[in-house]
């Protein structure tokens, strides 16, 4: 296998790893005005539940996003041009939802909290709609021309089936963070969420149905359908695992959604990493789009050298704090710390 294609297989990973983990916070994050009233504890346990790994969790971005530029330095430029404004709103957002964690404890007052709570929301919902609707129309394909500059409006993103992505990504987002939750809290917040994670999946279930059917007949191959088929039945499966109570279950059915409808999108993509509406032969491939062999090489060592380590730390991180969030964890720390406790930790 040639080390281009090894590459577009590694970002695909990295990509898909994102959005399994960072899919759950931005779950959580959408969730935050319906898991409590204003200012109530509950609304803490909620992020206290994903306190200790948001921040990693966006480390697969910053590794995916990097791994482009190294590998496929056109797909990266044209991407990254061409989809400027929607990743700009995603940055943003990122931005804003990071300092909301870190500052809604900072001063003990409501209307403080009020409105770092709109900010966890707001930066949580945008990208999760918005990563669906780009990697939506990178699926289908931009106006680009024979120097791969791509010529799209921004207004030529919200196409049906982008916005359709969008919708799907958003839906099943929340759907995989209600379902989080109710792994990792307990008490009035794990019921909420359960019943939040049924809620969801009225949308997520038509939505994911009908963004990979849509993208199978346009796009996909002879094995992409299957990845496409079964994603919906994990995820019509891990609704019902959650209707009977069963947490870890309906977790690992939501999770292999996730990364089943990301490998049906990026597999329907290959051989091209950037389509051309205008003339497919403007189109980038794997093959026109990729770096030298030899700093393809060299990214491989790194990568082997490294990605283990790194694997490694994030899985003990998740294990150290494996334990279920509670109210009256945060109500005895206020107490033995005479403050808020904070949202990075329980």
């Amino acid at each position: 296998m040639e080390l281009a294609v090894i590459w577009f297989v590694a970002i695909a990973v990295l990509w898909t790893g994102f959005f399994l983990l960072e899919g759950f916070d931005f779950g959580v994050g959408v969730l935050m005005p319906f898991m409590g009233r204003r200012h109530s504890v509950d609304r803490r346990v909620a992020i206290n539940a994903i306190g200790p790994v948001w921040d990693a969790n966006e480390v697969w971005m910053i590794t995916a996003v990097g791994a482009m530029f190294a590998a496929f330095p056109a797909w990266y430029a044209s991407v990254f041009s061409g989809f400027y404004v929607p990743v700009f709103l995603v940055l943003i957002a990122l931005i804003v939802r990071g300092v909301a964690f870190e500052y809604r404890h900072k001063r003990d007052s409501d209307r403080w909290r009020d409105w770092w709570d709109r900010a966890i929301f707001f930066g949580s919902a945008v990208p999760a709609f918005l990563w669906g609707l780009i990697f939506a129309n990178i699926v289908r394909g931009v106006a680009m021309d024979a120097d791969h500059i791509v010529t799209a409006s921004p207004l030529d993103l919200l196409n049906p089936h982008a916005l359709l992505g969008g919708v799907t990504t958003l839906a099943l987002f929340t759907l995989h963070g209600a379902v989080f939750l109710t792994l990792k809290t307990d008490g009035p917040v794990r019921v909420r969420a359960r019943r939040a994670a049924l809620g969801a999946a009225c949308v997520a279930v038509p939505a994911v149905t009908a963004f990979l059917l849509w993208t199978q007949s346009a796009h996909g191959g002879p094995w992409t359908l299957p990845l496409a088929l079964t994603a919906v039945a994990t995820l019509v499966g891990g609704v019902a695992a959650a209707h009977f109570r069963r947490e870890g279950w309906s977790f690992l059915a939501t999770a292999a959604t996730i990364v089943l409808t990301f490998a049906t999108l990026l597999g329907s993509l290959f051989p091209n990493v950037l389509p051309s509406t205008t003339d497919p032969a403007f189109s980038l491939t794997v093959a026109n789009a990729s770096s030298a062999d030899y700093t393809l090489t060299l990214m491989t060592w790194v990568a082997v050298v490294f990605l283990p380590l790194v694997l490694g730390y994030q899985g003990w991180s998740y294990w150290v704090f494996r334990q279920r969030v509670t109210g009256e964890q945060i109500t005895r720390s206020t107490v033995t710390t005479g403050g808020e406790g904070q949202g990075r930790a329980a």
